[in-house]
């Protein structure tokens, strides 16, 4: 689809079109044909006498790489969501349009793959269009679904105001409602073009361009119009400030402000940072603020891509998409500005986190540095890759999305000509509780200083709240308290949030007139993200616990509360009070959506009930099925092949992450076990007694 857009705007030959997936232009993009990394273009297109500037990222559709699709809809205002006329609203369908609605990014929808309906259904005109009309239908249920109230109605698509488009990509050809009326094409002449073999005519008389880059035009409104609307959701500074009058306007004489969104690190020119310009025009050698890492750097040169290729510009105006040399510290997710103080842009919430590890080593121990500077690079290209590099041990662990995230990596690895070990996936898991416990005490190592703890479960509610970055340590405490007040938190304990550890949890000071409490806090702090990193049962990360400071009775001397006194005591009281508190295993599940024949559907659901999974919905379409389920992540590395080999190779699935589920209890010890022999811990996890004090 985007190569019939680039060739319409001149940037690439008619006659390779559909063949040359120009914006695919990784190696490994071309050889799995499929898209791994967001690719921008900037088109100019001319409707009705008037020109257009048009900018374009062309993101994955692989859940794995849905992290990419979610940094992307921060630097745009609209969206063409792709769906397939077959398949339909999908899974993916949903989680994209989902992430597009809570960014105020307007949607339109293209229905690809028409001609499946006449091949593959063999469906007549009449009951195309049915099938058609319910497509639309599912997506605008998306819509009332998740759109906020006042755009429920008004950005819900319809056939006839031309903002759905029907067509086939491969055989570049589409129309929309305009188009039909205007050139006289019905779904009785798609139909007689694929069965008489004249589809090569739609594509002269019915170009694919013109019917996606007019539903743009006519539904994606120009920058200046979207920030209106999206910066009071992306942005919670002062509107009625200068920088937030001109980031309402999209003003390119306001201050600079921008928030990147993508980064690659190139062989020669370093880190390019590629984002959306809010405000502001930005020059070669302007000084920018790094907000977030609190940083001043200077712009070396003004780019913009074109796909693979990066044009030097010398400056741009808001409203674009720049790529910026010159930034070293630059991350996806930062605000830059020319405003040293600026309130940063809302942190980019994903919707899934790394679910699978794998160890990484060299082949040859020579290659050790070049393999930490690829995976160095490789985690600021891609923030969803978690990168840890134990130095001590000199372990490399990789965390990914998924068992295909991972697979591109190490290859992403492998083509800069290193050699490398992998093991075997494993599987991350979380630890939490089930019930309150405390208040335990624990002494720091010279004994002086006491520390009670109580703890208590989050609920899921208040973890998403944290996960998603509602709550976090930038926010005041009036701000937390008063999202804790409205989920129905008592005042006093709404008020005492200290810290907010983003994998779901949070410490709460409860104490009363406790001396030297103020200059002890970090060291109290750092105890807790210390064992929120390391949880009690496996060392695996702790998520959904509320931790609270209950009692502190430090020693009156300086010298003998300091960080090595406190920050183990916590440590060792928040222990004993997870171990008291009833601990259990979280493993990450994976919803999955099968299509296959109706005969097949016995042989599916066998197949995620032999993996320990759910089947939760069964939907029949004609011939085909679709079927709703869920399977624990560890079951799944051999899915391909038990799928493949039970439904004789004509099932289709894809999974997507759902949600952390208590591993059953009759594993629990096992898995536990296993985790800690591999991390060189003693098998048995410890008790509870092993970290409490007596007073």
């Amino acid at each position: 689809m985007s190569d019939s857009l680039l060739a319409a705007c001149g940037l690439l030959s008619p006659s390779v079109a559909g063949q040359a997936l120009a914006l695919d232009y990784m190696d490994l993009e071309q050889q799995r044909q499929m898209t791994i990394k967001a690719a921008n273009v900037t088109l100019y297109y001319e409707y009705n006498n008037t020109p257009y500037v048009l900018n374009m990222i062309d993101t994955p559709g692989h859940i794995d790489f849905t992290g990419r699709v979610t940094r992307s809809l921060r630097a745009i205002d609209g969206a063409v969501v792709v769906t397939d006329a077959v398949e339909g609203v999908m899974t993916q369908t949903e989680t994209v349009t989902r992430q597009a609605l809570e960014e105020r990014v307007r949607p339109v929808l293209y229905i690809n793959k028409i001609d499946r309906l006449v091949k593959e259904l063999r469906l007549t005109p009449e009951r195309m269009q049915q099938w058609l009309a319910g497509i639309v239908n599912d997506f605008n249920h998306l819509i009332s679904i998740y759109a906020e109230p006042e755009y429920r109605e008004k950005w819900k698509v319809s056939i006839q105001d031309n903002s759905v488009a029907f067509g086939s990509a491969k055989d570049r050809w589409g129309f929309n409602l305009e188009i039909a009326q205007k050139k006289g094409i019905r779904f009785s002449d798609v139909y007689d073009a694929y069965t008489k073999g004249s589809a090569s005519e739609l594509a002269q008389n019915f170009p694919l361009h013109e019917a996606i880059l007019t539903m743009v035009i006519k539904h994606h409104p120009p920058p200046d119009v979207a920030q209106r609307y999206r910066i009071p959701r992306i942005w919670k500074g002062d509107l009625d400030s200068d920088v937030g009058r001109a980031l309402l306007s999209c003003d390119e004489k306001g201050p600079i402000v921008m928030m990147v969104t993508n980064v690659v690190v190139d062989p020669q020119a370093g880190v390019v940072a590629t984002g959306r310009l809010f405000s502001g025009t930005v020059r070669d050698g302007d000084k920018v603020y790094l907000i977030g890492s609190k940083r001043e750097e200077r712009v070396q040169s003004v780019n913009m891509f074109m796909g693979p290729y990066r044009e030097i510009i010398g400056e741009l105006a808001a409203g674009n998409i720049p790529a910026l040399l010159g930034l070293e510290h630059a991350r996806a997710g930062e605000t830059l500005s020319s405003v040293k103080d600026l309130v940063p842009f809302e942190s980019i919430k994903y919707v899934s986190e790394p679910v699978v590890t794998v160890a990484v080593e060299p082949k040859l121990p020579r290659d050790l540095p070049k393999l930490v500077d690829a995976l160095r690079r490789l985690s600021i290209e891609d923030p969803n890759l978690v990168v840890k590099i134990n130095e001590e041990t000199g372990e490399m662990l990789m965390s990914g999305m998924g068992v295909l995230h991972l697979e591109i990596a190490t290859t992403l690895i492998q083509q800069q000509g290193l050699e490398i070990i992998t093991s075997k996936p494993l599987i991350n898991y979380r630890e939490t509780i089930r019930s309150s416990a405390g208040p335990v005490m624990a002494k720091s190592p010279n004994k002086h200083n006491k520390i009670y703890i109580k703890v208590a479960p989050l609920t899921e509610e208040e973890i998403n709240l944290i996960r998603t970055g509602r709550i976090n340590e930038n926010l005041d405490r009036k701000e937390i308290a008063k999202i804790l007040r409205e989920l129905g938190w008592d005042a006093e304990e709404a008020r005492s949030v200290v810290a907010v550890d983003e994998r779901g949890n949070l410490l709460l000071d409860l104490t009363k007139g406790v001396q030297f409490l103020q200059e002890s806090l970090d060291s109290i702090r750092a105890g807790f993200v210390d064992v929120m990193m390391t949880g009690a049962l496996a060392h695996e990360y702790t998520r959904g616990v509320k931790v609270i400071l209950h009692h502190f009775v430090p020693h009156e001397d300086p010298a003998h509360r300091t960080y090595a006194q406190l920050m183990p005591a916590t440590r060792r009281a928040i222990l004993g009070a997870l171990l008291s508190a009833d601990p259990i295993l979280l493993e990450p599940m994976l919803g999955i959506e099968v299509k296959c024949p109706v005969d097949m559907i016995g042989s599916v659901a066998g197949v995620i009930s032999a993996k320990r999974g759910k089947t939760l919905n069964i939907i029949q379409k004609e011939t085909m099925a679709i079927i709703e389920g869920e399977v624990p992540t560890s079951e799944t590395f051999d899915l391909s092949e038990v799928m493949r080999g039970a439904t004789a190779g004509k099932a289709l699935w894809n999974t997507h992450f759902k949600s952390w589920s208590p591993v059953p209890s009759s594993l629990m010890m096992n898995v536990i076990r296993e985790i800690r022999k591999r991390k060189g811990l003693p098998e048995e996890p410890p008790r509870a007694e092993e970290f409490i004090d007596k007073e």
